[in-house]
């Protein structure tokens, strides 16, 4: 054993040395008569015991202990005070300051000082366990246990004190919150274990993207945030988005799977946007929304007119369940046209609601339905409306119109679609052939495997499908292959009262062409003109939507003028 006698009084030291002969203990003795040799001998020397007087010239001995107890390499060392004084403060001031016994030096003997050394270790074993078992609390407390990050709780403390400093020191903040693109279909088709692993491997990813001076917390599930600080003006901030979403752009091999997976960032600025942490973490949650519905894969900055959308957007929200709870929806029917006789074929059914009397607007609150999910069950319920209507109209009015029914990718993750759609046409007596459903091309594109698993499922049904918007910039050949298209409804962008350019017909021509080569149906939509009927029926498109013939109809409009 190493021991370490700190003491200027030489009487002192030579009555220390000979009670540690007297006892039973082997050691090692080194003997210095002040804090700072003290200090020189322990920066290269290991001791286990340090016997150290209270009273010591120049610097005493509680300064010694503190500098001690900063030393991490020193943390095991025991050190027990010693001093000619009995008083009770002294004694407790030694101990509150880190030595594990206090020994008044007429007091000591070989039997006390060996009791105390083996009372000292014991102490100090128990503290060390004790203050590993408080930093393994504390790292539960503040560590994700799945990517070893900063938590939420952690996360949310830290940012305070960065905005306190930033404020004194009249810097900038940014808060960036990370939300991965479509992991919830990686969960979902891989398991959670390969998600986990997923998890993982973007944490990596985004920590090589980070000069380690910002904080990089996962909050819960696939969200992340981290914070910068000191920096100059917002570029810094974008600088690191950008490299951010170019470092998740490669593929992750994950066991047997490639997956690829991207993110969604928003940021909000300090003090810019807000000195208030709650605020800065919601306009980071707009923004990063925002940045999802601008087509995911990219980072957006929050800004003031974001937050007046978003209020707007919480108001129609409120609104579409007031109208589900109240029964407020209604269907409009816009009639198609057959090319050849001129006369009704079908019709589109179309969702609308009023507030207050005022329509609102489709390419409004469609949008806000399908964020919120409240349009799986608006869907659900124009698929029932929509059948019942013509139900009626087969069987009071002998019709055979066929009725399309628009889907959007959110209705697609729907479960009970398939169930829901088969008992409504068996309690209305309706013929699946006789319901066409719309999708576009960019609810083709999202978690494509359960999207071609639940298209097939309502084939199966019986039911046909149309390709709507086709000819747009989202336009692939390959979903009229990979999917049971019947019908393509050729965009009204490319009708030539949408696009009066002389390349129009030829493009038209070639679009048309193709598709019959396919042996699928065309409808042309946005039909306003008499140009844009003449132009369909000479290149022998099968049916024509659009204003030039109606708008969408009520019940009432649609009987009196075709039915």
């Amino acid at each position: 054993m190493n021991i370490l006698i700190v003491d200027d009084d030489k009487i002192d030291r030579e009555m220390i040395v000979r009670a540690l002969t007297r006892s039973n203990i082997l050691c090692n003795i080194t003997q210095v008569d002040m804090v700072d040799r003290a200090l020189e001998v322990l920066a290269h020397t290991a001791f286990d015991i340090v016997l150290l007087d209270y009273n010591l010239p120049q610097r005493n001995g509680i300064e010694l202990l503190i500098e001690l107890k900063d030393m991490p390499a020193k943390e095991n060392t025991v050190v027990i005070m010693t001093s000619t004084s009995k008083e009770d403060d002294l004694a407790t001031s030694s101990i509150n300051a880190g030595a594990q016994d206090f020994l008044v030096k007429t007091e000591i003997n070989a039997f006390r000082l060996q009791r105390a050394i083996a009372n000292a270790q014991v102490r100090a074993s128990l503290e060390q366990e004790l203050l590993r078992s408080h930093q393994r609390t504390k790292e539960l407390a503040e560590r994700d246990n799945l990517t070893g990050l900063a938590n939420r709780y952690y996360f949310d403390e830290s940012l305070c004190h960065e905005i306190k400093k930033q404020q004194r020191d009249k810097s900038k903040l940014a808060l960036l919150l990370i939300d991965l693109d479509y992991f919830k279909f990686v969960n979902d088709n891989y398991g959670h274990d390969i998600g986990d692993q997923l998890l993982i491997a973007v944490t990596k990813r985004i920590t090589s993207c980070l000069r380690g001076s910002e904080l990089f917390a996962r909050l819960g599930g696939d969200e992340f945030a981290i914070t910068l600080t000191n920096l100059e003006s917002a570029f810094g901030a974008s600088t690191v988005a950008k490299r951010i979403i170019e470092s998740l752009q490669k593929p992750f091999e994950i066991g047997h799977h490639v997956i690829t997976s991207g993110a969604s960032i928003g940021i909000s600025l300090c003090p810019s946007d807000s000195t208030d942490v709650k605020e800065l973490f919601k306009y980071a949650d707009i923004a990063m929304y925002r940045s999802k519905s601008d087509g995911r894969n990219q980072f957006c900055f929050f800004e003031a007119k974001m937050q007046e959308t978003f209020l707007e957007n919480f108001l129609i929200e409120n609104q579409l369940r007031s109208a589900l709870t109240n029964n407020e929806f209604y269907l409009l029917y816009q009639p198609v046209i057959g090319t050849l006789n001129g006369k009704i074929t079908g019709v589109e059914a179309l969702i609308r609601f009023d507030v207050e009397g005022i329509s609102q607007r489709p390419d409004i609150f469609i949008p806000i339905a399908e964020k919120s999910r409240l349009i799986i069950e608006i869907g659900r319920w124009v698929i029932t409306e929509a059948v019942k209507q013509l139900s009626y109209w087969q069987k009071i009015q002998g019709s055979t119109l066929t009725m399309s029914i628009n889907l959007s990718s959110i209705q697609l993750t729907d479960e009970g679609l398939i169930e829901s759609i088969e008992s409504t046409l068996i309690k209305h007596g309706v013929d699946a052939s006789q319901i066409e459903f719309e999708l576009t091309e960019t609810a083709l594109l999202v978690e494509q495997e359960n999207t071609t698993k639940m298209i097939q499922s309502i084939s199966d049904l019986g039911c046909k499908l149309s390709l709507d918007d086709f000819g747009t910039g989202f336009s692939s050949i390959s979903h009229l292959h990979r999917f049971p298209i019947n019908t393509v409804k050729v965009d009204k962008s490319l009708m030539p009262s949408a696009l009066p350019k002389e390349n129009t017909k030829p493009f038209l021509a070639g679009l048309v062409v193709m598709i019959q080569s396919l042996e699928l149906g065309i409808i042309a939509e946005g039909i306003e003109t008499e140009i844009d009927l003449n132009l369909c029926i000479e290149l022998g498109v099968n049916k024509m939507q659009g204003y030039y013939f109606d708008k969408p109809l009520t019940v009432h409009e649609l009987e009196s003028r075709y039915l």
